[in-house]
């Protein structure tokens, strides 16, 4: 067997792939690695591609001989980049795959932004069935693109695919730094836009952690997987006849409800939890088809989560990194 990875050098595939290696289901399978601004390291059992997914020539020799697809790259908020990665690679993928006698299995990974996360209201857990509903911007809207087309390959040409859908994918210490009212915050929301000036710069001088209230006023409820609980659900996925065809949410069980999250580090870490209203929604990713069907599921709950977060040292050479554009 031999799988194809675009975006193996991106925060989902430098966990994946050694994880795939050292797992002995895989023994026998070979990787190729279609690789553009970063790399990996070539091996044994792992060979390089260089070249972009809008490259038509690149796409076919990546292909050669591939009998399963793991599509992990991705642009975000980039209107430039978003629509040769996003649409035309996976068009220029699925149109190889099909074509091959070789083909077994088209994997791609998705994320909640297909369901607009805290930015649209559901009033039941979002399972795989539910609306689609993207946030402004072009990541989400692609994204939805990229269910819809690979769905469609398995109606119109009988593709066998499977896609996860995942929230918030956190590493290291991503989930300290995403509640760090100062510089250092790592992704969003950007704190001056639901703050006001005169406040932050306060929280910025002490040890506060922000407990985020929803629309209704409610603690918010977000969702989001440790990458090490993704890679599983992945490995879980790849070669088993029961994802054919099939979307996944995966998740933590339960979202983080800021108010458990705010009273455990006030009680872990010395942290004074403030409040602070917000226009989210709540949502509840439901993961329950993906425990059923796929044997799988998470290790790492909110404990869990935030004690990694706050115990994680990074070394000088280890920065932290905002993936996109991949």
């Amino acid at each position: 067997m031999r799988l194809l990875v675009t975006g193996a050098a991106g925060k989902v595939g430098q966990v994946f792939l050694p994880a795939f290696l050292a797992d002995p289901r895989f023994d026998d399978w070979d990787v190729v690695a279609l690789c553009h601004n970063r790399s990996v390291e070539a091996g044994s059992r792992v060979s390089i591609v260089s070249g972009s997914l809008a490259d038509a020539d690149a796409v076919a020799r990546a292909m050669d001989g591939v009998t399963h697809v793991l599509h992990l790259a991705a642009v975000k908020e980039s209107p430039d980049l978003a629509f040769d990665v996003a649409l035309k690679g996976l068009y220029l993928l699925l149109e190889e795959f099909r074509q091959s006698a070789d083909a077994s299995q088209f994997v791609l990974l998705s994320g909640d932004c297909v369901v607009g996360h805290i930015y649209q209201e559901y009033e039941a857990p979002i399972t795989e069935k539910s609306a689609r509903k993207a946030y402004p911007g072009c990541y989400a809207l692609t994204k939805i693109l990229e269910e819809t087309i690979v769905e469609q390959y398995g109606i119109l040409y009988g593709v066998n695919w499977s896609t996860l859908r995942a929230p918030w994918i956190m590493e290291k210490d991503d989930f300290r730094f995403a509640l760090d009212l100062g510089e250092d915050q790592f992704g969003g929301p950007p704190w001056a836009e639901i703050i006001d000036e005169d406040h932050l710069s306060r929280y910025r001088s002490g040890r506060y952690v922000p407990v985020l209230r929803d629309a209704r006023g409610d603690y918010l409820k977000r969702n989001f997987v440790h990458v090490e609980d993704l890679v599983a659900a992945i490995l879980a996925t790849i070669g088993n006849p029961r994802a054919a065809g099939q979307l996944f949410n995966i998740s933590m069980d339960e979202p983080v409800d800021y108010g458990t999250l705010g009273q455990m580090l006030k009680a872990s870490r010395g942290l004074e939890p403030i409040e602070i209203d917000t226009p989210f929604h709540s949502n509840w990713l439901d993961n329950s088809k993906a425990r059923m069907v796929l044997g799988w599921a998470p290790e790492i709950g909110l404990e869990q989560l935030a004690d990694r977060a706050w115990q994680y040292e990074r070394a000088d050479n280890d920065p932290r990194i905002v993936w996109y554009p991949g």
